[in-house]
Order: structure tokens, then C-alpha cells, then sequence
């Protein structure tokens, strides 16, 4: 019998990470449902794709490297549904299986599997498809029902690229996006359903979406249509309060969330591509270690004062 080895303190918690996930799984399901009715079965088959490719990976990696199988603490199944949420309906299901893949092999287990990963796998696995696929993932689907919105079945015009849409109709969800990002409405009840369950704090969305308003308001843009297009209030919830991606402490948070949303803005004005969440996380997901190594927090256990 062997012995785990750990640091103190040594505080009992009931939340193991299997119960972690799944409370983001079922705070995804609004945002999932209304994906699929907005762009039909397709959406549901890129989450299937997503999920059972990342769970397949995962599981053919531990075995191949003689590691214990983890696959029932529910960590590769997010991340291949939020791969999957991620995309554009029209997109290939073959490239969902290869960036579920990327996501779990490249981006997890080889920095040594859940916890030591240093960047959001599903969004650097994103990254990689929109580089090496860029038609694919930016071919995006009008929605099959439309509120009045006039735009092409298959087009890369979105509200980010100029396409014109009322506020109304950018929060309920009929606009073109990708499956996941379309329904703030969805998305915000998934933010309230972890506020509720205590899997989040309110922290790192709300100062993220307010910093990037602030600038935004600087720069003359406008603020509710950044807000409401695009993938910010989607990756604010799901993807920026990832546990091991961003800061351990409270003012790290803080800025961590201030950085996602003025790289978001920067990165939306100043250059060519009109969407800058995915970059902008990833980012400030480099810049964690530097963030916790600078931004101290509480005293140390045991430790006196100077």
C-alpha cells in the first residue's frame, strides 16, 4: 500500500474533480441545447464528435503510456464539448475530431495530464484549427430560424465582420456563430447555475466584459455590440475561469480578467481578425505564472509576520 504525498494544509472539501465537471457540463447544456436549435442536428453531432474524440484520445494516450485512465473524472469529456461549442456548424466533423485530439494530447497530457496543462486545451486546440483550416472554422451558418435577420446560408459575415443585427437578436441567439457562442441568453444561465453551485465567482467574467466595455467605450466602438457578438460572454464564463489556467489569487484574477478584456479589445481593433477572445485568453493564460509569481497573496500557513 502506498502513500500520497501531499502539502499541508490539509482541508476536507467535498467537490472532487469528477463533480467540478460535470457541474460545467450540465451549465453548458442551455448554451448546447440552443446550439442545436438554432443550427439543427449538425450542432448536436459536432458535440458528440467533440466529446467521444476527447475521451477516446485520453483514454488510447493513458493506456499507450501505462498511466492510470481518467477518463471517468469527466475532465475530457468538457473539454471535447467545449471544442465542440466552439465551432462553426458548417465545419467539417473530421476536423472536431482532430481538435478534440490536439486538445487532449498535445495540449494536456503531454504537459503532464489535467492540472499541469498551462494553456486551455479546447482553445489552444482552436487556435490551431482556425491556422491550419481558417476556411472551415470561419464559415459560419446562419441560424435555421432567422427573427428577420437577412444573411447568407453559409458566410463568413458575422455581426464582428459587419453584419447588421439588433441587440434582441444577438442575445437570444439568432445570428451566425458558432454553436456555442450564439445564445447569451443560454450562456447566461449557465453563469448563474455555477454562481449558484459555487464552481465560479462572479470575478474574472464580470471585470473581463467591464474592462473590455471601458476601453471599447475609449475607442468609440460600440460596447453592447461587442458584448453581445461574438465569443466574449462565451469564453468570459466557460473558458477564462478554467481552475488551472488563470491565477490562484484574488488580485491575480483581477488581472488576469483585466488582460482578457483589453487584449480582446486591442486585439479586435487593431488588427486583422475581428474576433479576439481566443487569443487574448490564451495570452493571459501565458502570463499566469508571472501573474502568481508577483501578485502574492495570503500569508503562508504556518508562516509568521515580518
Amino acid at each position: 500500500m502506498g502513500l500520497h504525498i501531499s502539502n499541508a494544509p490539509f482541508i476536507y472539501n467535498k467537490d472532487t474533480t469528477r463533480s467540478l465537471m460535470l457541474d460545467v457540463i450540465l451549465a453548458l447544456l442551455p448554451t448546447t441545447l440552443a446550439g442545436i436549435f438554432f443550427f439543427g442536428l449538425g450542432a448536436l453531432l459536432h458535440v458528440l464528435v467533440g466529446t467521444a474524440s476527447a475521451m477516446l484520445a485520453e483514454y488510447a494516450y493513458q493506456k499507450l503510456t501505462h498511466k492510470p485512465v481518467r477518463i471517468r473524472d469527466c475532465s475530457a469529456a468538457l473539454t471535447g464539448m467545449l471544442l465542440a461549442l466552439n465551432m462553426p456548424v458548417s465545419a467539417p466533423l473530421w476536423v472536431t475530431l482532430i481538435g478534440s485530439a490536439v486538445a487532449i494530447v498535445l495540449v494536456k497530457e503531454l504537459f503532464g495530464g489535467i492540472g499541469d496543462n498551462f494553456m486551455n486545451p479546447a482553445l489552444t486546440a482552436r487556435a490551431i484549427l482556425m491556422a491550419s483550416w481558417p476556411v472551415a472554422m470561419t464559415a459560419y451558418t446562419q441560424p435555421v430560424f432567422s427573427l428577420g435577420l437577412q444573411a447568407d446560408a453559409v458566410s463568413s459575415a458575422t455581426v464582428l465582420h459587419g453584419l447588421s443585427a439588433t441587440p434582441l437578436q444577438m442575445f437570444l441567439g439568432f445570428i451566425p456563430g458558432t454553436i456555442g457562442e450564439v445564445s447569451k441568453a443560454a450562456i447566461l444561465i449557465g453563469f448563474l447555475y455555477l454562481l449558484l453551485k459555487g464552481v465560479i465567482t462572479w470575478h474574472i467574467p464580470v471585470i473581463y466584459v467591464g474592462s473590455y466595455a471601458l476601453l471599447a467605450l475609449a475607442l468609440g466602438n460600440n460596447v453592447l455590440n461587442g458584448v453581445l457578438s461574438g465569443g466574449m460572454l462565451f469564453g468570459a464564463v466557460f473558458m477564462a475561469t478554467d481552475y488551472v489556467t488563470n491565477p490562484m489569487t484574488r488580485r491575480g484574477q483581477v488581472i488576469f480578467a483585466v488582460g482578457c478584456g483589453v487584449f480582446t479589445c486591442l486585439i479586435r481593433n487593431f488588427s486583422s481578425y475581428p474576433e479576439g477572445v481566443t487569443f487574448a485568453i490564451l495570452l493571459m493564460n501565458i502570463a499566469t505564472p508571472l501573474i502568481d509569481k508577483y501578485v502574492k497573496g495570503a500569508r503562508v500557513y504556518g508562516k509568521g509576520k515580518k
